[in-house]
């Protein structure tokens, strides 16, 4: 058998590789500690997401179940009208949820119960039941109304008997901000046309 020495070199460098071996595998842990890090962070990020859009989602189907209340409420309830727009001396904001001249008895929260086609009961989920505003905004000749108003007839100079009816701004939101906290609050409006 062929032994060969073994030299102060050799055991010197044999130790300092085990030092080396600890500062590289620690180094590692700190690397694979970080990237575990940000995918955690990454996955509740997109939890927080999904959960905000499932909110919003629920907001604007209460929004959109107030205008449909509100619309069927209308013709037998001319007095949940909050104003007159066209009168003289109103003033009507694009949200009347934020102007501080509506009367605050003419935010009307939907109802709740069964039995009534103007009931509706917001989900388990959703912040409160939804509220809406209604708003004359005038009597104006009504634009669907071809018949005899028709552009070939008015060119011609014929003049048409216009039918006007009334037009009313509904605007619906899915609760009041206030106490729905950081909730989502989603606002919609429809025109609706009378007569």
């Amino acid at each position: 058998m062929n032994y060969s020495p073994i030299n102060r070199f050799q055991l010197e460098s044999a130790s300092r590789q085990r030092g080396v071996a600890l500062v590289v595998s620690l180094l590692l842990l700190i690397i694979v500690a970080i990237v575990g890090l940000a995918a955690m962070r990454g996955t509740l990020m997109q939890q927080k997401m999904a959960s905000n859009s499932y909110d919003r989602e629920q907001a604007f189907q209460a929004a959109e179940a107030a205008i449909r209340v509100a619309t069927a409420v209308l013709p037998t309830a001319p007095t949940q009208v909050s104003r007159n727009c066209q009168a003289a001396g109103t003033v009507c904001q694009s949200n009347p949820f934020v102007d501080p001249n509506l009367p605050k008895n003419s935010i009307y929260t939907v109802t709740s119960g069964s039995g009534a086609s103007t009931a509706f009961s917001a989900s388990s989920v959703a912040a409160m039941q939804p509220q809406y505003v209604i708003e004359l905004m005038g009597s104006y000749t009504d634009p669907s109304g071809i018949g005899n108003n028709s552009s070939n007839m008015l060119n011609a100079g014929v003049q048409g008997s216009g039918a006007s009816s009334l037009f009313y701004r509904i605007t619906a939101r899915s609760g009041d901000p206030a106490k729905v906290r950081d909730r989502a609050v989603v606002t919609i409006q429809a025109t609706v046309k009378l007569g």
